[in-house]
């Protein structure tokens, strides 16, 4: 959210943004809309000072015994509630236009984001590792999980319909491996973990700005006013709403690992197969609430990109981070890099992290706010990164690191959660050297 006063004082730069974000707003219909609304507002105070100041005069007009008086100054209160109840319905309206249109606003974009219209105009920032070259014809990552006996996506259809799955065995012991290494790496990093709730109410979602335009992605629980989170972002936030918080010692940093649920609509015809995009997946979040300094913001947001580089490398995994365009940016985000991965089986970089600078916008909706140094109040600046998500962090782990025996190597950062394991095999092989 921003500020109303600033709003109409850079109306240009905002409608900008609304329109590099393919976000459908009238910045000028949304201060038409606050004109009538605080002219209304101004009418509808000006009733209730009238009803007041009446009142005292009849209580006045009885005290002195002058009961004609007091007649008419009844039948004036009468007319004032009649006029009164006619204003509270006409603002209440307006004020209501008015929020509805205020939380279409997006965030400014900042100065160093690429123009574009979509992730094709992304701009590649800087890049890690090589892409391998087999000397084989390698697998993807589901016939690779069907070899190793570690997942089963037809029986994941079977039982909960499309883009569900089944990790089996190693399937599940890799991807609790990667996650509990991320969290290794951000709780080394001053992160404070967190479990959080899955299922939210309505405030929380347009506190961190995934409601009003990110509804149809969410899980509505039947029956209930609660949605299914797509990211713990949601409840860490969440838990610091409506908080004075204290930042004298330095940013709040909060991580946590949970189950994140995605609807995948307007995604019909994409990444049908495989686990790239799924309704029921794993992260590993970074949020990060800082002081209202750009500067600080700034560097923050290249740390929590640097985090999830590092455990990219942990990894062994190549890839290039991406200095994402105008075009390809969520409403609430100011400032965004994305990570993506190489894939063999996609002959390319496949989005697997991605950070977000966010200024004050979500800490307005969320009302947090900071004492600076003169003890003022003041709104705090947001960050946020995906730290890993699994299973899609699974397709390049398993594609890049395939051997031509059908095993996959395990990285040396993961071994340790692996018992020490330094391959995955498939069944036969895994039985043959049990023996």
């Amino acid at each position: 959210m921003l500020d109303t006063k600033w709003i109409r004082e850079h109306a240009d730069e905002v409608q900008a943004a609304a329109d590099r974000k393919h976000i459908k707003l009238s910045v000028k219909e949304l201060l038409e809309r606050d004109a009538v609304r605080r002219t209304l507002l101004t009418e509808l105070e000006q009733l209730r000072q009238n009803r007041n100041r009446l009142s005292e005069e009849v209580h006045l007009s009885i005290r002195q015994g002058r009961q004609a008086a007091a007649t008419a100054l009844r039948q004036e209160i009468a007319d004032n509630k009649i006029r009164l109840q006619e204003a509270e319905i006409s603002f209440n309206q307006a004020d209501a236009e008015y929020k509805r249109l205020l939380l279409l606003v997006p965030n400014i974009v900042s100065e160093d984001t690429p123009e574009g219209t979509s992730d094709a105009d992304n701009v590649t920032v800087r890049q890690w590792g090589q892409p391998p070259i087999f000397p084989f014809q390698p697998h993807d990552h589901v016939e690779l999980g069907r070899m190793l006996g570690i997942l089963d996506m037809e029986r994941g259809v079977k039982v909960a319909g499309s883009r569900h799955y089944y990790l089996k065995g190693d399937g599940f012991r890799l991807q609790r491996a990667v996650q509990q290494l991320a969290l290794d790496v951000l709780e080394r990093k001053g992160f404070e973990m967190l479990e959080v709730p899955l299922m939210v109410g309505q405030d929380a979602m347009v506190n961190t700005g995934f409601f009003p335009l990110g509804e149809d992605q969410t899980y509505k629980v039947g029956g209930e006013e609660r949605w299914l989170v797509g990211t713990s972002e949601v409840p860490l936030i969440g838990y610091f709403s409506g908080d004075v918080v204290d930042l004298s010692a330095g940013p709040i940093k909060a991580a946590s690992a949970s189950v994140c649920f995605r609807s995948e609509v307007g995604s019909a015809g994409r990444d049908t197969t495989g686990l790239y995009r799924v309704h029921q997946f794993s992260k590993v979040e970074q949020v990060v609430l800082c002081r209202g300094d750009e500067r600080i913001s700034e560097q923050l947001l290249q740390e929590i990109t640097a985090n999830a580089e590092e455990i990219l490398q942990l990894l062994e995994l190549p890839y290039r981070v991406m200095a994402v365009c105008a075009g390809d940016m969520s409403q609430k985000t100011y400032k965004q890099y994305d990570i993506e991965t190489w894939m063999p089986s996609r002959s390319s970089y496949g989005e697997t992290h991605s950070s977000s600078n966010l200024r004050d916008f979500q800490a307005r909706r969320a009302n947090i706010r900071y004492r600076d140094a003169d003890g003022s109040l003041r709104y705090c600046h947001t960050l946020n990164n995906t730290a890993v998500a699994a299973p899609r962090i699974l397709i390049p782990l398993l594609e890049n690191h395939q051997q031509e025996d059908g095993s996959v190597y395990i990285p040396k950062a993961l071994r340790p959660y692996m018992g020490g394991r330094e391959v995955l095999l498939p069944p036969e092989a895994a039985a043959a050297n049990a023996e």
